[in-house]
């Protein structure tokens, strides 16, 4: 599970255009590029440059209408979105930047972990092609916690932080990163036990999906003070519960991965506890073979996945809502077509799918 890339619907990135999210965003994103060529540029004193491309990928400027931009806020764009809150409570410019800079760098953390546990090779560095997947994700992971270090060094270096947060903002977040972690760990070798569909929501997806989220928020609530950390700590917990909708509805793209992971995935909690009677019974051969037709869900499991569609409505509704009484421009009522565009480009069809012939939205 990691901040991987969303918005691959054009249908989403249209509406939320003519909504003016993006023009809102506008300086946010250019900010967040920014702090990611910062963190490149710090990357060529983190290891020679025989593991480094030549040169760093260019990052134009980046309209959301051109296709370097759509490219950018498909990868980038819950850092960008939390960079916007940040903005709206009050933080303070520089801290702005320290902290667009340390959630890139926790980002590129939790994708070469991923990249671990799920034999992945996704890349956020500049690094030389070389053999080895594993390797290169290591060799990530193990650049990004340097890198966050040189991002903290360099904001007390500009006095933007003193020096004692600096232990307190890493071990934050090493204790949340192992929470999520451990959660991971637990499934190696895949689970046998399916917890109800309440037990998973709060034991997996609200540590999967709203602790990862949450990361973003541990150096804010370091050092941030008064009624500024109140306000941070209050978004952190409507972020937390945005995240949990993520998740849900990772689990609904990602079905066929969680089947032959044998991983925890609410849409197999649903059908296994309260699915109708043929729902049950495809999914036993389903969870027992590790093997799923194309169209399962779409067909076969379309009540119920409608049913945790809509679980997603809920936590995505509840966190703008929060969002908005903190006076964050975001309008609560596009959280349905948020919760549509976090996918991924395999998703957006069965986005499309089950959003379009479900019971009416509330």
């Amino acid at each position: 599970m990691t901040l991987s890339p969303v918005f691959r619907s054009p249908q989403a990135v249209q509406l939320l255009a003519e909504e003016g999210v993006w023009s809102r965003l506008a300086s946010d994103i250019e900010a967040q590029a920014e702090a990611v060529r910062a963190v490149h540029m710090d990357f060529e004193d983190v290891i020679d440059g025989s593991f480094r491309k030549s040169s760093s990928p260019s990052l134009p400027t980046l309209e959301v209408t051109t296709s370097e931009g759509l490219s950018f806020l498909q990868e980038y764009f819950f850092l960008i979105l939390f960079r916007s809150i940040f903005r709206s409570l009050g933080v303070e410019k520089r801290r702005l930047q320290a902290y667009a800079e340390l959630n890139f760098c926790i980002k590129g953390t939790i994708t070469a972990a991923d990249n671990i546990f799920d034999d992945q090779s996704k890349k956020l560095l500049p690094l030389a092609p070389t053999s080895g997947s594993k390797f290169m994700s290591i060799l990530q992971l193990m650049s990004f916690e340097r890198l966050a270090r040189s991002v903290l060094d360099r904001a007390v270096a500009a006095s933007v932080i003193e020096r004692g947060s600096v232990l307190t903002i890493q071990r934050a977040l090493m204790d949340r990163m192992a929470e999520i972690g451990a959660l991971e760990g637990s499934e190696e070798g895949g689970v046998d036990v399916i917890p109800t569909p309440e037990e998973m929501l709060d034991r997996v997806h609200r540590v999967r999906g709203g602790s990862l989220f949450a990361l973003a928020f541990e150096a804010p609530l370091v050092l941030e003070q008064g009624d500024l950390r109140g306000r941070i700590s209050v978004a952190e917990k409507a972020v937390t519960r945005l995240g949990t909708a993520f998740q849900i509805v990772d689990d609904l793209t990602d079905f066929e991965f969680d089947i032959a992971r044998r991983s925890h995935n609410l849409l197999v909690s649903q059908v296994h506890h309260m699915g109708t009677e043929k729902e049950q019974l495809a999914l036993a051969g389903i969870w027992e073979s590790g093997l799923c037709p194309d169209g399962t869900v779409e067909e076969t499991f379309a009540d119920s996945a409608r049913k945790v569609l809509q679980l997603a409505y809920v936590e995505a509704r509840a966190s703008f809502k929060s969002l908005q009484d903190l006076g964050y421009w975001f309008e609560h009522s596009l959280a349905d077509e948020v919760v549509h565009a976090i996918v991924g480009l395999e998703g957006v069809s069965r986005m499309q799918a089950l959003a379009g012939g479900g019971e009416a939205r509330d």
